[in-house]
C-alpha cells in the first residue's frame, strides 16, 4: 500500500484551499458541507455518515428547519462532530446537463459560502455534492466546486481562511486535483 498523496492547495487572497482524502466527519474545522437531501432527513452515503455521527440531536434539528430547496443550503450546529457546524446543501439529481444542474450545483456552494460568511466562519470542509446517487458526473461536478469557489472567495472571502474539499476516494480528489491545477494553482 502507498502512502497518501500530500495534500493539493492553493491560495485565493487569505484563503487557502485544499484537497484531501479523508472522512469528513473526523475533519476539526468550523463547518463540513453535508451533501444533503431535500427533506435534510439523512439517508445514505455521506449524507448518512454525517448524521450518525453527529448524533440524533441532528436531525431533530434538520427536521426543524423545514426542508431545503435545491441549489440552496441550511447551517444547524455539528453536535457530536468535531466541526461546530454542519451545512446542508441540496445538489441536484443528474438528468443528462438540460435541467439546469451546472447551475443549481454552482448554487449549492455559493450558498454554503453565503453562510459561513454570515456565520463568520474561518474554516469549511465540502464534500463532492450530487456525484454520489444523484450521479452528476465528478469530473464536472469537481469544475463547477472549484470555479465556485474560487470565485466567490476573490469576491469576498468574509473570515475563510481555509476551505478543505474532502474527498472520499483518490478518483474523486484527482478530479478536484485537476480542476484545481486547471483553475490556476498557486
Amino acid at each position: 500500500m502507498s502512502a497518501p498523496a500530500a495534500p493539493v492547495s492553493a491560495r485565493v487572497g487569505p484563503a487557502m484551499i485544499e484537497v484531501v482524502v479523508a472522512d469528513i466527519t473526523t475533519l476539526d474545522v468550523d463547518a463540513i458541507v453535508n451533501a444533503a437531501n431535500s427533506r435534510l432527513a439523512g439517508g445514505g452515503g455521506v449524507d448518512g455518515a454525517i448524521h450518525r455521527a453527529a448524533g440524533p440531536e441532528l436531525h431533530t434539528a434538520c427536521g426543524k428547519l423545514g426542508g431545503c430547496d435545491t441549489g440552496s443550503a441550511k447551517i444547524t450546529p455539528g453536535f457530536r462532530l468535531p466541526a461546530k457546524h454542519v451545512i446542508h446543501a441540496v445538489g441536484p439529481v443528474w438528468s443528462g446537463g438540460g435541467g439546469d444542474e451546472d447551475a443549481l450545483l454552482a448554487s449549492c456552494y455559493r450558498t454554503a459560502i453565503a453562510l459561513a460568511r454570515e456565520h463568520k466562519l474561518a474554516s469549511l470542509a465540502y464534500s463532492a455534492i450530487s456525484t454520489g446517487i444523484y450521479g452528476f458526473p465528478a469530473d464536472r461536478a469537481a469544475r463547477i466546486a472549484l470555479q465556485t469557489v474560487m470565485t466567490e472567495l476573490a469576491a469576498d472571502p468574509g473570515n475563510l481562511t481555509r476551505v478543505v474539499f474532502c474527498c472520499f476516494s483518490r478518483e474523486s480528489a484527482a478530479h478536484h486535483e485537476a480542476a484545481l491545477n486547471e483553475l490556476g494553482r498557486a
